[in-house]
C-alpha cells in the first residue's frame, strides 16, 4: 500500500475512535500497520448470514480505501454478507471508489450522521461444468463479479470459437480473442476498453462484447438480466482463461461455463451529489 494512502487509513481510523466507532481491519492491513490493537475481520464467513463480529454486533459499513480494484476485492471479500460499502479513491479513475481523499473529513462527518444514500449494484455468477455437466466449485475463488466476467485467449494462442447459448437458445458463435459479459456497474470498465456501450449502474441489463471478433458484424449487445447464458468455448491449445473481476484461471476446452444474475447484490454508499453522469463528464471527459 502506497505510504500515503497508509497515512490515510491512520487518520481515519484516529477519527473513528474519537467517535467512539468500533473498528475491524483486513488481516492484511492490520500486519502492514503493525495494528494489533484493532481487531481483524471474522475468519469464518460461510453461510448466507452476516456473522457478528468480535464487539458483538452486526457490521455497519465496509471502507475500501484504494482504486477501482480494491473496491472489487473488497465486494468479493464482503461477498453475500448485505454490508454497505464506501469507496475512498485512491486510484486513477474511480468510478466505484467515488470518494476522493481530499474530502474524506467531509464523507466521514456525513456518514455517521447518516446523510448518505445506498444504491444496489447487480453482479453475474459464474459456475463452471465439466465435461459431464457436473459443478466444479472452487476453481476461481469468489465466483461473482460486480464489473464483468471475460472469456479470453490463453498467451499467444490462435482465436478461440465461443459458442454463446442464451435461455438456451444460440445467439452466436464467436469467432475471437474473447468475450466480455458485463453489468451495467462493469460497463465503464473492460467493457468501455473494448467499444461496449455504457450503462448507467441502475440499469436493469447484461453486455456482452467480443473481443477482436473476426467479423465485421457482430457488435455488442445488450439483453435483459434475468437472461442466463451457457459458454462453450473451443481453441487450437484445448485451453482457454475465463477471469471474474480479474480473478483469472484457465481452464480445459472440456469445461463450459454458465452465467447468470447473482442472487445478491453489491450495496455502496453514495454521498454528496455525485452522480454517473458527473463521473463520465470528469473521469472520461464525456462529450468535450
Amino acid at each position: 500500500m502506497k505510504s500515503e494512502t497508509l497515512q490515510e487509513v491512520q487518520h481515519i481510523l484516529q477519527f473513528m475512535t474519537e467517535k467512539g466507532i468500533n473498528v475491524l481491519l483486513s488481516q492484511e492491513l492490520r500486519q502492514e500497520l503493525n495494528l494489533r490493537e484493532y481487531p481483524g475481520f471474522p475468519e469464518n464467513w460461510d453461510g448466507e448470514q452476516q456473522p457478528e463480529n468480535v464487539y458483538g454486533e452486526p457490521i455497519d459499513f465496509a471502507l475500501s480505501i484504494g482504486g477501482d480494484g480494491t473496491f472489487l476485492t473488497s465486494a468479493a471479500t464482503i461477498g453475500d454478507k448485505n454490508i454497505p460499502i464506501l469507496g475512498i479513491n485512491y486510484g486513477h479513475l474511480g468510478f466505484l471508489a467515488e470518494v476522493q481523499s481530499q474530502d474524506v473529513n467531509d464523507i466521514l462527518h456525513k456518514l455517521v450522521a447518516g446523510e448518505y444514500t445506498i444504491e444496489q449494484r447487480s453482479l453475474l455468477q459464474l459456475t463452471i461444468l465439466d465435461k459431464d455437466g457436473n459443478k466444479r466449485d472452487g476453481l476461481i475463488l469468489a465466483p461473482n463479479a460486480l464489473n464483468e466476467i471475460a472469456i479470453l485467449k490463453q498467451g499467444l494462442s490462435s482465436m478461440l470459437e465461443i459458442e454463446l447459448k442464451v435461455n438456451g437458445e444460440t445467439l452466436h458463435t464467436y469467432h475471437s480473442d474473447g468475450l466480455v459479459i458485463a453489468t451495467p456497474t462493469g460497463s465503464t470498465a473492460y467493457n468501455l476498453s473494448i467499444g461496449g456501450p455504457l450503462m448507467v449502474p441502475q440499469s436493469r441489463g447484461i453486455i456482452i462484447t467480443p473481443l477482436a471478433p473476426h467479423s465485421l458484424t457482430v457488435k455488442p449487445i445488450v439483453v435483459p438480466d434475468d437472461w442466463k447464458f451457457d459458454l462453450k468455448v473451443s481453441s487450437r491449445y484445448d485451453a482457454y482463461m475465463v477471469s471474474v473481476d480479474g480473478r483469472s484461471q484457465s481452464l480445459s476446452t472440456e469445461m463450459s461455463l454458465h452465467i447468470e444474475r447473482s442472487p445478491y447484490t453489491v450495496k455502496v454508499v453514495q454521498i454528496g451529489n455525485n452522480s454517473f453522469l458527473k463521473s463520465l463528464q470528469a473521469k472520461l471527459n464525456w462529450g468535450k
